[in-house]
């Protein structure tokens, strides 16, 4: 299966789980013929009685699912031991986003670091005004974190009044996004800032070592910190650009093709309504 590293990394570690309970409530070594209905039942009560979110023991469900999946189809099992057992319900809630005034505090608060970074922080100036703009940018970009990872500088195409960058997506599926004049802004006082220290890594948004997701994570975790925000990934900041596009008039099919969706289904999670569009909904009835 066309699997990103995050996602094969998720299954593993949700296996591994599976297997700890297994073996210590069954006294037995994992192996898929050893699986049956019961024990998948079983887990799922166990993960209920945990108190953890739906979501996340449907995920643990769905890659026990997966893994005997692929044992029935090597032929390890005859069938599926998962295949009838249900998931959790799930409320229905749309994405996380930003709304403006968290939205301006998280700009301000990155202005305020590239102002400030080379007084406070002499040594690690670099860092600060990296993970600064790379906010900007991602706030005008909705780029995922693993394909922030895998920019390079060759990906860039930069003029005076436009510019785009070629992403790697999930899929290994390439798409342009188009850049804005203040993703344009931060990426170009990205790169002085590497010209001035010399950092020669092909790898864009790198201060010279090795970038990862959690890289990237850190970089939002910072700047939100600073801003007094809670909660806010690079995922949130992605769901932003994404609201933002869809409440200034932008079609779905564009927001679709921006974020690299496949399927429009995706996307139009970002048009349900959140908590403030219901309260400013009601309000209008207030004469």
């Amino acid at each position: 299966r066309d699997l990103s590293p995050s996602t094969v990394a998720g299954y593993l570690a949700d296996l591994r789980q599976f297997s700890r309970w297994f073996e210590q409530t069954n006294g037995e070594a994992l192996t898929p013929a050893a699986v049956t209905p019961t024990d998948v039942r079983e887990y799922r009560g166990w993960l209920q009685r945990r108190g953890l979110k739906a979501a996340t023991i449907n995920r643990r469900l769905h890659a026990l699912r997966a893994w005997l999946d692929w044992a029935q189809g090597e032929g390890v099992i005859q069938a599926n031991p998962a295949a009838g057992v249900k998931i959790i319900a799930e409320t229905d809630r749309a994405p996380r986003w930003l709304d403006k005034r968290e939205r301006y505090a998280l700009q301000r608060a990155a202005e305020r670091l590239l102002q400030t970074a080379r007084m406070h922080y002499p040594q690690r100036w670099v860092v600060y005004e990296r993970d600064a703009l790379l906010v900007l940018w991602l706030l005008n970009t909705g780029l995922r974190a693993g394909e922030v990872v895998r920019l390079t500088v060759d990906d860039l195409t930069l003029s005076s009044r436009k510019g785009h960058v070629l992403v790697l997506g999930k899929g290994r599926k390439q798409r342009v996004v188009p850049l804005n004049a203040e993703a344009r802004k931060a990426v170009q006082r990205w790169l002085k800032v590497r010209a001035e220290v010399g950092i020669t890594t092909p790898t864009l948004w790198s201060t010279g070592g090795a970038l990862t997701t959690r890289t990237v994570q850190r970089a939002v975790e910072r700047v939100a910190k600073e801003a007094r925000l809670e909660g806010v990934t690079p995922h949130v900041l992605r769901h932003t650009f994404a609201k933002s596009l869809i409440d200034a008039g932008t079609g779905l099919e564009k927001v679709a093709k921006l974020l690299g969706h496949n399927s429009l289904d995706t996307t139009r999670r970002y048009v349900e309504p959140g908590r403030q569009d219901l309260e400013k909904a009601v309000e209008t009835l207030v004469g």
